[in-house]
């Protein structure tokens, strides 16, 4: 009978009476690995599926924002304590910031809200409300001072350039004489923001809210103090500002900005905006002139005059008989003539000739009469702000031009055109020579711009620096996975691996195929002979013929037989 043995799988009968080859699984292959690779095997699988959930997970994991940033350590600890109440993932980083997922950021903050945090490292009148039994006064006035502080560091905060501020107030003790009253007085410390400033207007505004909210505070009680020590609040004894204020400043800066922005407009289409500088210099009177003057007329007719007061007293007294009175002679001898006003026409006749009284009665009268006096009095006030002089300087570049041959030369302007371009610089600031305007317009060319090209690296550029950021954790993923396959499961797998075919066949004949060692009717599978290699072969079929020299030379006479 002839008998293929290839090796190392096992061998079965088959009808013809050819014993076959049986195959083994894997998992049987995989058993028959040594400790060492089966414990390579299972890590790496292990290792992978790790990494392979942990790719997962790291995918869809949420983009954190801040929530609330630049708080104390009291306010820090209690959202903490709540947010881990509320089971809310989040971060804490430095300077005070924490952070939640982005799409809960609103949702917190808002139930954060319901709950009074953050509260803030000011308090306000809350601590009113926390009132134990048993307040002296002295504690009791106290906790109101401190929560008026509060409450006036808060609305002082709420301004746009003013990042934390401090009040500080001094309220005296009241008692019942009027004349020992002192009074209350405050003190403010902001901390502006980098580039940011205060006004005037906007100082006024602290100092009357604070002593607007204190009773019985003059405004002149309130000192304000910005982060590097400067006094805001302070103003002359006499009231007198000295210099221009801040709003004056921006006043100029705006009339200047006007007036630079209607050349450019004028320009621009002309020349281009790349080939025009322009500058204009407001000279501004903002002092204040007021005159008063008073007029008087002269007398008017009688008709137009006024009278302001008249008086008039008459006297009239009889006699015995005619009493020779005045100088003698002839005008002395005849009676007195009726009296005339210079201004009121005639006189009336005197009662006592109406009475019929004669000569020799004694009569007195005296009239009175003052008339109003016109007068005009006129005040002018001077408007502020009014232009003193302007100063207008106008750069213009040489004209460009481009030939047939695509050649690019410059060339200065010709006088006629500059000429035209300084009347309409002057027409649109409105020129006065009166004032001493000056308007100034040049033509000379422009030096190129070269843009400072900083090299900086591929590796340093943020946006590389962003993309190393986000693929770093998927690639070390990726390669601690390559290493695992590779330098582990790729191993075993080949060492698990069927040995390959070969055509070469170790025949043998046999008498009885029960006489081979380990076949049976069931099929029983052969210990392995190792690998498929002719050495190999070599060695199992001197190790078989140690073993069962029965077998081997029942083969070889069967060998011999058949031939």
């Amino acid at each position: 009978m002839e008998v293929t043995i290839p090796q190392p799988q096992a061998l079965a009968p088959a009808p013809d009476g050819v014993l076959q080859v049986a195959t083994p699984g894997f998992a049987q292959r995989v058993m028959a690995l040594p400790a060492q690779r089966k414990f390579m095997l299972g890590g790496g699988v292990a290792v992978l599926l790790a990494l392979m959930v942990a790719m997962v997970m790291w995918s869809q994991q949420a983009d954190y924002k801040i929530l609330f940033a630049n708080l104390s350590d009291k306010d820090g600890g209690a959202i903490l304590a709540q947010l881990q109440q509320m089971n809310v993932p989040y971060k804490h980083v430095d300077g005070g910031s924490i952070m939640v997922p982005a799409d809960k950021v609103h949702d917190v903050r808002l139930k954060l809200a319901s709950a009074g945090l953050p509260k803030g490292s000011v308090t306000g009148y809350e601590l009113m409300e926390n009132q134990r039994f048993g307040v002296t006064q002295f504690q009791e006035r106290l906790n109101f001072q401190r929560g008026l502080e509060g409450e006036l560091t808060r609305s002082i905060q709420t301004l746009s350039g003013v990042e934390s501020a401090r009040v500080h107030l001094a309220l005296p003790n009241q008692n019942g004489f009027f004349r020992e009253q002192q009074k209350a007085s405050a003190s403010v410390i902001l901390s502006l923001y980098a580039g940011r400033t205060l006004d005037k207007g906007q100082i006024a505004g602290i100092v009357h809210l604070v002593s607007s909210s204190v009773p019985e505070m003059s405004p002149k009680a309130v000192s304000v103090v910005d982060q590097s020590g400067a006094l805001l609040s302070a103003v002359s004894e006499s009231g007198d500002q000295s210099g221009m204020d801040a709003q004056q400043l921006q006043y100029v800066r705006q009339m200047e900005s006007n007036y630079t922005q209607r050349i450019r407009d004028l320009l621009e289409p002309v020349v281009g905006s790349d080939n025009l500088r322009a500058q204009v210099t407001a000279d501004l009177d903002f002092s204040q002139v007021e005159s008063t003057a008073e007029e008087f007329k002269p007398n008017q007719n009688a008709a137009s005059a006024a009278v302001r007061s008249q008086q008039t007293s008459e006297q009239v007294g009889a006699g015995s008989g005619a009493v020779p009175t005045g100088v003698p002679g002839a005008m002395s001898n005849q009676p007195p003539t009726p009296a005339t006003a210079p201004v009121n026409g005639a006189s009336q006749p005197l009662q006592a000739a109406q009475n019929g009284l004669g000569a020799g009665g004694n009569s007195r009268r005296d009239a009175v009469t003052n008339y109003e006096v016109d007068k005009t009095v006129r005040v002018t006030r001077n408007a502020t702000g009014t232009v003193k002089r302007l100063t207008a300087a106008v750069v213009i570049n040489h004209i460009t031009k481009t030939d047939a041959k695509g050649k690019t030369t410059t060339e200065p302007m010709s006088q006629e055109d500059l000429d035209k371009l300084t009347a309409l610089v002057k027409e649109s600031i409105g020129f006065s020579e009166q004032r001493g305007d000056s308007v100034k317009v040049i033509n000379t060319p422009f030096q190129p711009v070269k843009d400072e090209v900083v090299d900086v690296p591929f590796w340093k550029q943020p946006d590389t620096m962003d993309m190393l950021r986000t693929l770093v954790v998927p690639g070390a993923m990726t390669a601690l996975a390559l290493i695992v396959v590779f330098g582990a499961i790729r191993p075993a797998i080949n060492a698990a691996k069927p040995p390959p075919s070969d055509d070469k066949r170790l025949h043998a004949v046999v008498d009885d195929a029960q006489e081979l060692p380990g076949l049976s009717n069931d099929q029983e599978v052969l210990p392995a002979l190792g690998a498929p290699t002719l050495d190999s072969r070599l060695d199992a079929a001197r190790k078989l013929a140690k073993e069962n020299p029965v077998a081997v030379a029942n083969i070889v006479r069967s060998w011999v037989n058949k031939d």
